[in-house]
């Protein structure tokens, strides 16, 4: 599991203005996340508007995507879903297409208990041979996923190798699985990121816009300068706070990028919602701090 180790930015879906999808600048993110420091990626999570998106759609994007990418870094593709056969069947796709693992969530419309949570994980383990991430986001899906639960997960699942913890507050919770076996990463934008690894994470998913300023305190951290890591993240926070604002850190995550040339422009999917009037000034001037 070496190589689930550090900064996997989710990678955004850029679109034209007209909606549909830039490859262009998809292939210009993916080299621009890369060349920032990103250790691997996420893709199809809540960040990429992975909800907005057609299967077909996805099925192009993950064959565009490791064929850019070509074995440079891992591959963590969304396959949940809230029926278990869709989520196996996405998730032998996922597979079949070249993803390096799976983040999966829970069904979030019919919420199973315990019980229910392993048949469906080991559902999609039975199915592939690729190592499953737990995604533990209740403030998303509304499903709890115990500490205990995901250890227990780990142990009798065979493909349950990893664990994103986005059920805050994350850092004990991360303490309560250090010794599951699992590797646990963390989400939510990296809010906690420091905190997460001096509990045992050993690894993050936040964002996209700003790849290179978390992979520099990630190696603060992992040359034990906690002094440097903070004052980066510091410099970031005001940042990553106005991006955790629900149905606007997509746009503004994708403002920034396309203030940087990245990509074409900033356009998103409803019911994703647009930064718009002094938000934009807000951002511009959160961005020029991240950066330093």
């Amino acid at each position: 599991m070496k190589e689930f180790r550090g900064v996997f930015p989710i990678l955004a879906t850029p679109f034209h203005e007209d909606g549909s999808i830039d490859f262009e600048s998809q292939d210009r993110l993916i080299e621009y996340t890369l060349e920032q420091g990103a250790a691997g990626l996420g893709l199809f999570g809540n960040a990429s508007e992975g909800y907005t998106l057609l299967n077909e759609e996805r099925v192009e994007l993950l064959r565009r995507i490791v064929k850019r990418v070509n074995g440079r870094a891992p591959l963590v593709a969304s396959t949940g879903h809230t029926g278990t056969d869709a989520a196996v069947w996405l998730s032998k796709e996922a597979e079949d297409l070249g993803a390096s693992a799976l983040m999966v969530l829970p069904p979030y419309l019919l919420k199973p208990d315990g019980d229910g949570l392993m048949f469906y994980f080991d559902a999609i383990s039975k199915a592939v041979r690729i190592p499953i991430m737990a995604q533990d986001a209740p403030l998303m899906t509304g499903v709890p996923m115990p500490a205990a639960l995901l250890a227990r997960m780990g142990r009798e699942i065979e493909n349950v190798k990893l664990a994103k913890v986005e059920a805050p507050p994350t850092a004990p919770k991360i303490t309560a699985l250090r010794d599951s076996g699992l590797a646990i990463f963390g989400g939510l934008n990296a809010q906690f990121l420091i905190e997460e690894y001096e509990r045992g994470a050993v690894g993050t998913m936040p964002n996209n816009d700003i790849p290179g300023v978390f992979a520099a305190i990630w190696k603060c951290l992992e040359a034990g300068d906690k002094a440097g890591a903070w004052a980066i993240f510091t410099r970031a926070l005001p940042l990553i706070r106005f991006e955790l604002q629900p149905g606007l850190g997509v746009s503004a995550m994708k403002i920034n990028m396309a203030a940087r040339g990245v990509i074409g422009c900033a356009r998103v999917r409803h019911p994703t919602s647009t930064v718009k009037g002094e938000g934009l000034r807000e951002l511009e001037m959160l961005r020029a701090m991240a950066e330093g």
